[in-house]
């Protein structure tokens, strides 16, 4: 029998997972939704059984696919959305849903974290996404779930849990917590302590450790061996990056999917950046990742989809766009729809249409999304650019590389070469290489991306367009600080009733 490895990617709208074979090749594919609960402004959860159920499932049609006949599963792992909080009490069972990562409701918390260490700890931006704050949250308004925690853990750390019975935390998402030292690569138990902590932490491990074997049990149910083996992962983002071959100094991502990512590669483990710039673990040893965040990127696209285009599939939205021009005949979009990340770390803000007018048509409405996402993701490349990084060539993954339109506009609007993935499955992917590289099938990661990764197209900036872009970049630098109070006001307001 030949054998393959899986990735399981644990994400927020579903589960992905794929099956890889030994030269690279994805022999198949199988996906499961997920349900997001919205209880109340600001909030957002899941239920992490459904990404457990939704993942063995995932994993039984894998080995109920024709394609699967003549292989054997020997081994995976799991990327995951990071910084969602999963809470287990002593007999290991959850206290309650998840906490996702575009969840806003611990901002209170955020300021308690500023007041008493400032706006960044252990390297990193104090945001409402990351995992302390939403703890705290839970410690003052859920006592008694509390009092119960025994452990807590990150979304794809759930469902490993669920498939081997051992509780672990990778590096990667480990250093998405606000609690990882960057330094010694252990848990910061004085952090926590501050604010009243109790020692609820995970052990630590990395990316590619062998964590155990698929549960017996569920080896059975799943129609698999009872040998598999499972290695740790990494976050989605993270294995992005693996999956996408960046790994090393200065190489750089852009990444489109619900939220939009720039992530580039850090030799320096404790360097802290500003402007709400990240910085996270790899996945692979040694190796970090500044990384900017706009949380509605797809999502913007998505939105537009939904209420101005719901006959129209993504592919002919994004071909309405292309028949608009640079700047949209004068038209701009601000992706805030959740809040923004990066550069403005603002759970407050809120999207807008600048300039639209009785003139303006469908085709420019859509280029201006795309643009006014491309934008935000623009800010990051500017800040990391000023720290003295040179970005010149960015590989694209997820929604944002599936169209040779946007991906000539982020080649124009970034002012880089963009290089696209001949065959790009993501995070899933990175997963499926750490699983590979784990099972001793190439003696580095590096070998596995020789032999797993193809790339396409390369897209090449045109200089006369980037000129015209950046003028307009420079007026949607300006609708933040114009539109913040407004778009506070009307929160506050909306709220209240």
């Amino acid at each position: 029998m030949k054998e393959v490895v899986l990735g399981i990617d644990v994400g927020t709208s579903s589960v992905k997972a794929i099956a890889v074979d030994k030269q690279g090749s994805v022999v198949a594919v199988a996906k499961e939704e997920l349900n997001i609960y919205h209880d109340f402004p600001g909030y957002s959860e899941q239920d992490p059984d459904e990404w457990f159920e939704a993942a063995a499932s995932c994993v039984k049609q894998l080995r109920q696919d024709e394609a699967m006949a003549e292989y054997v599963i020997k081994g995976l792992s799991f990327s995951g959305q990071m910084h969602g909080l999963v809470l287990l009490n002593e007999v290991l069972e959850l206290l309650r849903r998840a906490i996702l990562w575009n969840d806003t409701r611990s901002s209170e918390q955020c300021k308690q974290i500023i007041n008493q260490l400032g706006n960044y700890v252990l390297g990193n931006p104090v945001l409402e996404g990351f995992t302390l704050t939403k703890l705290l949250w839970v410690k003052e308004h859920e006592p008694k779930n509390w009092e119960q925690a025994h452990v807590f853990m990150l979304p794809k750390d759930y469902v490993r849990f669920k498939f081997t019975n051992q509780i672990n935390m990778e590096y990667s998402d480990g250093s998405s917590t606000l609690l990882l030292d960057p330094v010694t690569n252990e848990w910061s138990k004085e952090t926590g302590e501050c604010f009243g902590m109790k020692d609820i932490y995970p052990e630590l491990v990395p990316s590619t450790a062998k964590v155990g074997h698929i549960t017996a049990s569920l080896a059975r149910e799943l129609g698999l061996e009872d040998d598999v083996a499972v290695f740790a992962g990494g976050g989605d983002n993270a294995c992005g990056a693996v999956g996408a071959g960046v790994m090393n100094a200065n190489e750089t991502l852009c990444s489109i999917g619900t939220s939009g990512v720039v992530l580039s590669c850090e030799t320096e483990e404790d360097k802290t950046m500003y402007h709400n710039i990240h910085m996270f673990k790899h996945a692979k040893m040694h190796m970090s990742y500044a990384m900017g965040v706009t949380l509605a990127a797809g999502d913007s696209l998505s939105w537009l989809k939904r209420t101005v285009f719901p006959n129209l599939d993504f592919a002919e939205i994004v071909d309405l766009a292309a028949q608009s021009q640079p700047g949209s005949n004068g038209l701009l979009f601000a992706p805030y729809l959740s809040g923004e990340r990066t550069p403005h770390g603002d759970a407050n803000i809120r999207g807008s249409f600048i300039g639209l007018s009785g003139m303006h048509t469908e085709a420019d409405m859509a280029r201006a999304v795309l643009e006014g996402i491309t934008f935000s993701l623009y800010d990051s490349i500017a800040y990391l650019r000023e720290t003295g990084k040179n970005i010149s060539e960015i590989v694209a993954i997820g929604g944002g590389a599936q169209s040779e339109f946007w991906l000539q506009l982020q080649a124009d609007i970034f002012n880089a070469d963009i290089k696209s993935l001949r065959n790009s499955e993501g995070p899933s992917m990175g997963a499926a290489m750490i699983a590979a590289y784990g099972l001793g099938w190439f003696e580095s990661l590096e070998a596995c991306v020789d032999q797993f990764i193809e790339y396409g197209a390369v897209y090449h900036p045109n200089t006369e367009r980037h000129q015209r872009y950046q003028e307009f970049y420079k007026l949607y630098q300006q609708v933040y600080p114009q539109t913040k109070d407004i778009t506070k006001g009307l929160l506050e307001l909306t709220r209240k009733h």
